[in-house]
């Protein structure tokens, strides 16, 4: 199976995605992580993709397909066939070109996931979400606490907040987003290649949602598909 997940920040696309990876072995590839990872490494990359998340803006969408370009074909011969995409893609642009790449990779998308959730949810989780500046792990102060207040779990780095995760950058991040969202829903929605889920609630509930939204669109999971 191979799938994207959608929707504004917040709404839990990483935190499905990896147990997504977990029950079902699909293949989470983040862009946000990948990103990350170049920034803390200062890579070339990773300080021309930090002018852009440091200014609340999208990178570009060239970039972007570049990159997971990159980190699909090394996939492609693995032999694990089956994904999900977490934060990517974020433009019809960016989503015109995914389906031109794996077109080429013999391994089309079957369908994006839609989540959702009210503003105050959004606005809620990511004020309350933690970074380890050096190894990059994600914590959040409800959800996911480090064991150790305040230090990452794996290398003791003091957490710090994300400068978009501040309630200024909250609100410009997610009126980006509501802007670049329509016409990448209606690229998928032509097709019937989209499915909405509600993002609210605990991890649980919305990853079983998930999969009753993937059933009745006659997607499955199964092991490295």
């Amino acid at each position: 199976m191979r799938i994207v997940l959608l929707g504004p920040p917040g709404v839990g696309k990483g935190s499905l995605a990896s147990l997504c990876e977990a029950r079902t072995g699909l293949a989470h590839l983040s862009t946000g992580e990948i990103f990350r990872q170049e920034i803390a490494r200062h890579s070339a990359l990773g300080r021309r993709v930090r002018a852009f998340v440091t200014s609340g803006r999208l990178v570009p969408d060239a970039l972007v397909v570049r990159v997971m370009a990159g980190r699909l074909g090394a996939r492609a011969g693995t032999g694990v066939k089956g994904f999900v995409l977490d934060g990517f893609p974020r433009t019809e642009g960016q989503a015109r070109g995914l389906d031109r790449l794996l077109k080429r990779l013999g391994r089309p998308l079957e369908g994006a996931v839609e989540l959702w959730a009210p503003r105050t949810v959004l606005i809620r989780r990511l004020s309350g979400r933690r970074v380890c500046p050096r190894c990059g792990a994600n914590y959040h102060l409800v959800t996911m606490r480090p064991r150790r207040k305040g230090r990452c779990d794996r290398c003791r780095e003091r957490l710090v907040v994300r400068k978009d995760d501040r309630p200024e950058m909250i609100r410009k991040r997610l009126a980006i987003h509501e802007q670049a969202a329509a016409p990448l829903l209606a690229y998928y929605r032509r097709d019937g290649r989209l499915c909405r889920v509600d993002g609210s609630g605990s991890l649980e509930a919305v990853f079983a949602r998930t999969m009753r939204a993937l059933r009745r669109k006659g997607w499955t999971a199964p092991q490295n598909d």
